[in-house]
């Protein structure tokens, strides 16, 4: 996990240097693209932790034995699921700012995240809600058994086999997100994408703009997945029987 985390950094801090040898138009817009990966792993990273944290809250929604909360947590994830990220990204661009306070202005950064942590986060409601339906009835019997309280047993007993169970379905979503992020550009974020539409824009060669942007996606999910990998291999996912 040190050695995932510190090849990603290096990666977005050192991109710019090996880039800058490349011949036009990659060498002369190679910061450029450096800046779009780091906003690209800025969107994943914080959309990818409120998403999870999204996916907790409403997959318990969705067990509840309240039925409203259920029915709303069952309407999110259907209507998230149900409908394009793109018109995700840009209802939220458009429609969010009207309803905020005045004086309260959300950048494209901000909408850009709030959506995609949206999107995300229905999908991660899946996940946790299988993770917590798969621990043993018994686990928790013997919890409350113990003396636990019901927010004891489900911090100290259910959450964590539960997304012992569901991390490789939410590590999934997480390589996702990496790509997902690149519809950002849809409402000027200048991520990743969008620096490459730039530069295609200005050199009228796309063939090599976008083969550089493939190769920078291609690291980025390799740098997510062997993270999530070694953060599986921690926590001995699957191999105990």
């Amino acid at each position: 996990m040190f050695a995932a985390m510190i090849g990603l950094l290096v990666v977005l801090w050192g991109m710019a240097i090996p880039l800058s040898a490349v011949p036009a138009p990659i060498g002369p817009a190679a910061e450029q693209f450096a800046d779009g990966a780091r906003v690209t792993v800025s969107l994943t990273l914080i959309s990818g932790s409120a998403g999870v944290l999204i996916g907790v809250l409403a997959g318990l929604g969705k067990l509840s034995p309240l039925r409203l909360l259920r029915w709303f947590c069952d309407g999110y994830v259907w209507l998230i699921r149900g409908t394009p990220l793109l018109l995700q990204i840009l209802f939220v661009w458009l429609a969010l700012p009207t309803i905020m306070p005045e004086g309260v202005e959300l950048s494209d950064f901000a909408c850009a995240a709030i959506a995609l942590s949206l999107n995300v986060g229905a999908y991660n409601t899946e996940c946790v809600r299988a993770g917590i339906l798969a621990v043993p009835a018994g686990q928790v019997e013997a919890a409350r058994a113990l003396g636990l309280t019901p927010l004891q047993t489900f911090l100290d007993v259910v959450l964590p086999q539960s997304m012992r169970v569901a991390l490789p379905a939410l590590a999934n979503n997480l390589a996702s997100l990496v790509k997902d992020s690149s519809l950002a550009y849809a409402i000027s974020v200048v991520e990743l994408t969008m620096v490459g539409y730039r530069v295609q824009a200005e050199s009228y060669q796309p063939i090599p703009v976008f083969i550089t942007i493939a190769v920078i996606y291609l690291i980025l999910t390799t740098a997510f997945t062997t993270l999530t990998a070694a953060l599986e291999a921690q926590l001995d996912v699957g191999q105990r029987r």
